[in-house]
């Protein structure tokens, strides 16, 4: 009986099965601490047994290549290898087959269906494995991430229940200091020093009350209630007024009247108050220091932004602003745009911050009552 052309191959692979597999393995690319650099070789002579099948029948044996692909892929993950050295590794294995069926005495067109299967084969192997290998990896990574996410909550957990205890018992002798030096300043008005350990001590209350929301998990059960923009913004500024003075800083004020939101107006204050402060602290360097805030309507939404001319953020920062601890400042805490965050989210609304070199704003989208 005469031969087939893919009987002719298979029979000349495995007639030189052990030169060609010592040619892949001298050009595979496998770590010196691999746990399976042991395994590499068999695993390319138990993929030239699938070749040198898949040659003879002319078919594609695509539950073979899938088990031995995910078995295989499991092994890269397990030993932490590269996926493009994997790749890389399959592809010589290929080359080299294909070379060796060059040296079969066949005619082009009598070769080029085993050229085609054997081609087929390797695609379908690699699609496998590479599917296996990257949906596993992907669940690993994603498990990491879970828990490292939920170690992080639970750090931050902790650190918030420290340090709502920490500023509730440091809150009520604060009181009492802050309510002494207003009665020392009303009995000696010109007493030096008095008005500038009033700021200070204001400035420790206001961060105090910061750590305090930032602590709280929003089920107060405190009622929501209408309120206008303008207002809000109005009270802000002067609120901020002698810090504004102070800094030389212009305001630039755009903020529609009609505006009517439904929520919590002192959080909404305190958004506004943390962003303008941590704009006043980039003016400083500045010769002309700028401070526009925009409030408009759009459909279903109010857009709120606070600008600054002052230097831009630093790229690296970008995505981690509005994280718990993160500041560029070298006294700052670092929680001020994270309950930014908090607060808005808790109105149902986004933020978000673009910076460059000519200007940094934080956009606020609320949703409009």
């Amino acid at each position: 009986m005469l031969q087939t052309a893919g009987e002719k191959v298979a029979d000349y692979l495995e007639t030189n099965r052990s030169l060609l597999l010592n040619n892949w393995s001298s050009k595979v690319i496998v770590g010196a601490t691999d746990p399976y650099k042991d395994v590499v070789r068999l695993n390319g002579s138990l993929m030239l047994d699938l070749v040198i099948a898949c040659s003879r029948d002319l078919r594609v044996d695509e539950d073979s290549l899938r088990h031995f692909a995910q078995k295989v892929a499991m092994e890269r993950i397990k030993s932490n290898a590269s996926i493009g050295d994997f790749i890389y590794n399959v592809t010589i294995g290929r080359s080299e087959i294909l070379d060796h069926m060059m040296r079969v005495d066949l005619p082009m067109d009598a070769l080029h269906p085993v050229w085609h299967t054997i081609n087929g084969t390797f695609d379908t192997f690699l699609y496998f494995a590479v599917h296996h290998y990257t949906d596993i990896n992907n669940r690993k990574i994603a498990e990491q991430s879970s828990f490292i996410e939920q170690s992080h909550k639970d750090k931050l957990t902790i650190l918030g229940q420290m340090s709502s205890s920490f500023v509730h018992e440091f809150r009520n002798p604060l009181t009492s200091v802050i309510g002494f030096v207003q009665l020392l300043q009303e009995k000696y008005p010109t007493l030096e020093y008095l008005d500038v350990m009033s700021k200070e001590l204001n400035e420790l209350r206001f961060r105090i009350n910061q750590f305090l929301l930032v602590s709280k998990r929003g089920d107060d059960h405190k009622e929501r209630s209408d309120f206008e923009m303008d207002r809000v913004v109005d009270e802000t500024l002067e609120f901020l007024y002698p810090m504004i003075v102070s800094a030389r800083v212009t305001i630039t004020l755009d903020v529609d009247d009609s505006i009517h939101l439904r929520g919590y107006p002192d959080e909404i204050r305190q958004v506004l108050i943390n962003i303008i402060m941590n704009s006043l602290d980039a003016l400083s360097a500045c010769k002309e220091k700028q401070i526009t805030i925009n409030a408009h309507t759009h459909p279903g939404q109010v857009i709120l932004s606070i600008s600054n001319n002052g230097p831009p953020i630093p790229p690296h920062m970008m995505q981690t602003i509005f994280e718990p601890f993160v500041t560029s400042k070298e006294l700052g805490t670092g929680i001020g745009l994270y309950l930014c965050r908090k607060i808005v989210l808790r109105h149902n609304g986004a933020i978000e911050c673009e910076s460059n070199d000519d200007v940094t704003t934080f956009r606020i989208t609320l949703p409009n009552t």
